[in-house]
Formats: C-alpha cells, sequence, structure tokens
C-alpha cells in the first residue's frame, strides 16, 4: 500500500494511549499536494502527502502493520522535542 510507512509514522505519533489506527481513504473532492511537505521539504511529493477541504470516504482500516522498533520510535520522539524546544513547528497554512 502506498504511503503505509507515512501513515505508521502518523499512528504511532497520535495522542492517546492506545494503538494508533490507519485508514484507507478516497477523496470525493478535490486535493492538492500537501505543501507542507511538498514545497517546502520534498518538491514534486515523494511522500505522498495531500490536502483537501472536501469529505474523504473511509474504504477500510488498516489492520495489520508493523510500527517502527521502540528505538527508532524514541528518536524520532527526541527529535521532534529539539525542534520544539527550538520554535520549529509543522507549517499549517
Amino acid at each position: 500500500m502506498v504511503g503505509l510507512d507515512v501513515a505508521i509514522w502518523g499512528a504511532e505519533l497520535a495522542v492517546g494511549d492506545k494503538r494508533g489506527r490507519i485508514y484507507q481513504v478516497e477523496p470525493i473532492g478535490n486535493f492538492e499536494n500537501d505543501p507542507n511537505l511538498t514545497d517546502k521539504k520534498f518538491p514534486g511529493n515523494p511522500t505522498r502527502s495531500y490536502r483537501t477541504k472536501h469529505t474523504l470516504r473511509g474504504v477500510g482500516e488498516v489492520l495489520e502493520w508493523e510500527g517502527h522498533s521502540p528505538e527508532v520510535l524514541q528518536n524520532m520522539l527526541d527529535n521532534l522535542e529539539k525542534l520544539k524546544q527550538l520554535g520549529i513547528e509543522a507549517i499549517n497554512d
């Protein structure tokens, strides 16, 4: 499945004490490349990150996925905390 690793990161970094969930969706209306990634960090959208103001149709839930190792996950959390301490946060325009 395309973008599963990105979805896994999203599920693992989600707030809460339960295992994150991953849903497969289809856009009902127009969608565009997510400028937070594609314009700023990864020209051409290799991460396949999109956004829309329209409804998404849920197609199904991805039930079988393997998360990152505890060490890799902790490294990501540590790096996100460092960015936060530096005042670097997500761009949401």
